[in-house]
């Protein structure tokens, strides 16, 4: 996946997590909202640490290619 794809799917699931907020707040978000709501976050947080790998990688040198997702145990460990 190159940095296009990766902003593409962050731009889809952006918009996702927006309808969902949105139902939240009128008070008609379901329990499978609010899951999926978590899933996103995650997911999101995901992508954000592989896009900040590819960097890393270019700016090392590297391939941004031999970066890859990291499960979310370790992209939900990190400070903001």
């Amino acid at each position: 996946m190159d940095d296009a794809q990766i902003h593409g799917s962050i731009d889809r699931m952006v918009a996702e997590e927006h309808q969902l907020w949105e139902r939240e707040a009128a008070g008609d978000a379901t329990d499978a909202d609010r899951q999926r709501l978590e899933s996103l976050r995650v997911s999101l947080d995901q992508c954000w640490d592989l896009l900040r790998q590819r960097r890393a990688r270019r700016e090392a040198g590297q391939s941004p290619e031999g970066a890859d997702i990291r499960p979310p145990e370790v992209v939900e460990r990190y400070e903001q």
